[in-house]
């Protein structure tokens, strides 16, 4: 565990920083695609965020496809003049297991950009966003690039303990995808293009899975484009999202990140996964049995000493990176 930890280190230490020109003039056109069901309190500030886009407007679209909101999202987002709202129930007549991938599937069609881009109703983007994904199209003609994101604010144990969290999950997205290692990203900040979502057949094969609306479409375009999927390395690309308010959500949320782990076709994350469970039962089971041979307790000790020395050393870099300070 603590070696694959210092390699995912090593990797993130070899990435280089996405820079652009400052000549550069960008040509490639995008499509945002924000899925959003009940963010009434969310979708203008996101909104409002895209309206600071250092980008050409000529060559930005942003749809807002509602996911059976409730609530005043549709509503809000028809105060934005250069936002197109999408229904998605326009669009279903039956029930289905993914709405998310649905929404994305109807964006797309409706979309006139070369590349999508995606995010979440409750997140802010960056002026840079879509120049930094621009400058990489051109330089190295990108098929999918993964992005980062971080949490907003921190005001609550949970809340840190989130980010903190989080932190290293995109830490090692950021390392693994750079070294081509295995396939992570995250919803919230993808940029793909739209040749290579329909040279996959885009969601088929995994379109009845809840989730997974970026893994397992991220590995699809990986096998049918090697080398051509990258990480955007780059402070200037960091989205930021909410983080759950409670400890329940936060573990409602980890199990349904957990309950696609076998639905993985890129057979390194499940044994990386694997390798993670284990250890951690190896803690617990160190746990126990201390209260049958208190020696082993100096064990365990050792073994948590040892991981938190490991994980310090990786996590330092990470929150330079996002400017993270705990």
């Amino acid at each position: 565990y603590c070696s694959l930890i210092l390699l995912y280190r090593y990797w993130l230490q070899k990435l280089k920083p996405v820079t652009v020109d400052q000549s550069f003039t960008p040509s490639v056109s995008f499509t945002v695609l924000i899925p959003a069901r009940n963010e009434e309190k969310n979708i203008a500030a996101c909104l409002q965020s895209m309206q600071q886009l250092n980008y050409p407007k000529a060559l930005v679209e942003i749809i807002v496809i509602d996911d059976f909101s409730e609530d005043k999202t549709a509503a809000t987002v028809q105060q934005f003049s250069n936002v197109k709202l999408v229904q998605l129930k326009d669009s279903i007549t039956q029930r289905i297991n993914s709405y998310k991938k649905k929404a994305i599937e109807v964006g797309i069609q409706h979309s006139t950009g070369d590349y999508i881009v995606t995010t979440d109703a409750d997140c802010t983007v960056p002026e840079n966003w879509l120049l930094n994904f621009a400058w990489m199209i051109e330089q190295q003609q990108s098929e999918f690039i993964a992005a980062p994101v971080t949490m907003k604010e921190e005001s609550s144990f949970i809340k840190l303990f989130q980010s903190l969290d989080f932190l290293s999950l995109q830490g090692i997205t950021a390392a693994s995808v750079g070294a081509g290692f295995h396939s992570m990203c995250n919803g919230a900040n993808l940029c793909y293009s739209k040749k290579a979502f329909a040279a996959v057949d885009g969601f088929k094969d995994v379109d009845h899975i809840a989730s997974g609306d970026d893994m397992l479409l991220m590995y699809k375009i990986q096998q049918q484009f090697p080398g051509k999927v990258q990480y955007c390395f780059s402070s200037e690309s960091i989205v930021h999202t909410h983080p759950v308010e409670t400890v329940i959500d936060f573990f409602r949320q980890r199990i349904r990140w957990a309950s696609k782990a076998d639905k993985y076709n890129d057979k390194r994350i499940f044994w990386v996964l694997l390798l993670v469970y284990l250890f951690n039962f190896f803690l617990l089971t160190l746990l126990i049995a201390g209260f049958f041979k208190t020696e082993v307790w100096i064990l365990l000790l050792a073994v948590l000493f040892a991981k938190t020395i490991t994980e310090l050393i990786f996590l330092i870099p990470v929150t330079s990176f996002f400017k993270k300070q705990y």
